[in-house]
């Protein structure tokens, strides 16, 4: 834990060197919405291998850089492409760019990914709001000796997705005219997508949405007190008696059919929160 604490020192010292900025929302962008960063203006990038002690992104549609700058009238940090446990990380790892906003003083972070769609009531191409989550990766970041500085030893997770922020996404989708779902979102460790009858399971465990991602950082997200608005892209359905097969080059493709959309709600969140 000292050596976390290290170099997350580390790490937000030389970002606020280079960028001279304390981002209060931080945006996790998902598997073909990485776009959203580049509307971001006076922006600083930085690339991933430049940045000490941060992995990179190997999955394509993940794009290894780090985006500072205002948004919408505000100061954001986008992590324009994110870390997966499947790739080989560790949850620490995973999650340590949350570590490093947490640092620089972020205060609100909009999750989003690309996902499967569980609930008959979804659609390809869809935007579910995240209510809740079933952590289904056998992991959990927080294991280990807990740091008082970092968080509680036993965090709540019973609002980490802020009720209100959630009723808010609704509402400026409602007002924008972009179709919002909600729902629970379900997070498995990858890097297969499941059989027929792990998707029957998931199902009457509650989830509406599937995918390898969120969880880790939206749990340590909670851990340090920052307030999370998850957004899940569904690209494709994953109801097991109407399933076909699957590919990451399709993920993508409906990911970025649905961007538009995306970027249109995800800047009308920013443009109404307040902080």
């Amino acid at each position: 834990m000292i050596d976390l604490l290290k170099k997350v020192n580390e790490t937000s010292k030389y970002i606020f060197k280079k960028t001279g900025k304390n981002p209060k929302i931080g945006l996790i962008l998902g598997s073909g919405l990485g776009g959203l960063a580049d509307q971001i203006t006076k922006g600083i990038s930085i690339d991933y291998k430049d940045i000490p002690n941060f992995p990179t992104s190997t999955v394509e549609g993940h794009a290894s850089k780090l985006v500072l700058g205002r948004l919408e009238g505000k100061e954001v940090i986008a992590m324009k492409g994110r870390f997966h446990y499947y790739e080989g990380y560790t949850m620490q790892q995973v999650t340590f760019p949350v570590r490093v906003m947490q640092k620089l003083g972020v205060e609100l972070i909009i999750v989003t990914n690309a996902c499967g769609g569980l609930n008959p009531h979804l659609h390809a191409g869809a935007l579910m709001i995240i209510n809740d989550h079933i952590n289904f990766t056998g992991k959990n970041p927080l294991i280990g000796k807990n740091e008082k500085s970092l968080g509680p030893r036993f965090p709540d997770m019973s609002n980490a997705y802020d009720s209100s922020l959630v009723q808010l996404a609704h509402k400026v989708g409602e007002n924008l005219g972009v179709q919002t779902f909600e729902g629970v979102y379900l997070s498995i460790s990858g890097p297969n997508y499941l059989a027929k009858a792990e998707l029957t399971m998931v199902r009457r465990l509650g989830a509406d949405t599937i995918g390898m991602s969120t969880v880790p950082e939206v749990i340590v997200a909670s851990h340090a007190g920052i307030k999370v608005i998850g957004i899940s892209c569904v690209t494709d359905m994953a109801i097991p008696d109407q399933l076909h097969s699957i590919s990451h080059e399709q993920v993508m493709e409906m990911a970025s059919q649905t961007k538009p959309k995306f970027i249109k709600l995800v800047k009308g969140i920013l443009n109404e929160v307040q902080l």
